[in-house]
């Protein structure tokens, strides 16, 4: 009997090797894309955080460190200007007790006084103004509490840990009320409290506006930290504008790709702390005018004459 056979010939290790070759290729190419769309959807979402940090969160602190020393018939803001709208000294709001110090304008190191930051070495500073409501309407403080007509209130900006876990740090404010009987509605805890201003802040730092008494540099701005602005002898010249600083981070993670592990901010550097996590992260800085401390110092050096 003979039967029908049919040879059949397979795949020689040749071709096999091509096509794992070929599906690798394929695979890589598949992963590259995947890889690169997932960045860019990481870092999208990330800028989109920094952009609302700034446009949001920036300009309501802007907003009201204009509204500083509103109301007070004083308009040279000193460390002892009586109601000055920069808090740096307890006669600034009228009171003696020290347990109110922690809640006063201070630079990272000050005595008393612990802050935090993602930076190494260098913690954050907080700024505290106040001023009164001489609109005739209610208006809202940083927290969104109404501020009565012609009372005074006090807002402090400071780094905290956020609530929520995972969060890390954050920007929060604190507002009370200034009374004749003291401060009402700041928390007893000077480094936790306040509502949240900006999310995702690895730093926060201040300088403080001056001009020069110098008749021939009369108007020239000079800036300093709060606690070299209380460290001036004699007879301290007025504070006319904020310059602030901060570090803001995005909430997802960069894939990838390194990140800047160092910043440049208000002319120092900022050197984050090992083991933070990868994210994009970009420094912010603004100098506001202080609209109700307006001190003009004029060069009265130099004698015009006619036709000059």
């Amino acid at each position: 009997m003979i039967s029908n056979y049919r040879s059949t010939s397979g795949f020689t290790l040749i071709e096999l090797m091509i096509s794992l070759v070929l599906g690798l290729l394929i695979s890589a190419a598949v992963i590259q894309v995947y890889l690169t769309n997932t960045k860019t959807a990481s870092t999208q979402k990330s800028g989109s955080e920094l952009q609302e940090a700034s446009v949001f969160g920036l300009q309501q602190l802007e907003s009201h460190l204009r509204l500083a020393n509103l109301g007070n018939s004083v308009t040279s803001i000193t460390d002892t200007t009586a109601g000055g709208g920069i808090v740096l000294s307890l006669q600034n709001i009228r009171a003696t007790d020290t347990a109110y110090s922690p809640f006063l304008t201070h630079t990272a190191g000050d005595t008393g006084f612990t802050s935090v930051s993602n930076i190494t070495g260098i913690n954050s500073d907080q700024l505290t103004i106040q001023f009164k409501n001489t609109t005739g309407v209610k208006i809202p403080d940083c927290e969104s509490a109404d501020i009565d007509p012609k009372a005074t209130v006090i807002e402090r900006y400071f780094i905290r840990s956020s609530s929520t876990t995972g969060q890390g740090l954050l920007l929060a404010c604190d507002a009370g009320r200034v009374t004749t009987a003291g401060i009402t509605g700041l928390s007893a805890n000077y480094q936790s409290g306040g509502s949240e201003v900006i999310l995702g802040v690895d730093q926060f730092k201040i300088l403080l506006g001056i001009q020069t008494d110098a008749p021939s540099d009369a108007g020239l701005m000079r800036y300093l930290t709060a606690s070299e602005y209380l460290a001036l002898s004699g007879t301290k010249p007025p504070i006319t504008a904020v310059k602030i600083g901060l570090i803001v981070r995005g909430s997802s993670p960069v894939i990838g790709s390194d990140v800047a592990t160092s910043f440049k901010l208000l002319g120092a550097t900022q050197p984050l702390k090992s083991g933070q996590p990868k994210l994009v992260r970009t420094t912010y800085e603004s100098t506001t005018l202080l609209r109700n401390a307006r001190v003009i110092n004029i060069d009265t050096s130099t004698t015009l004459t006619a036709g000059s």
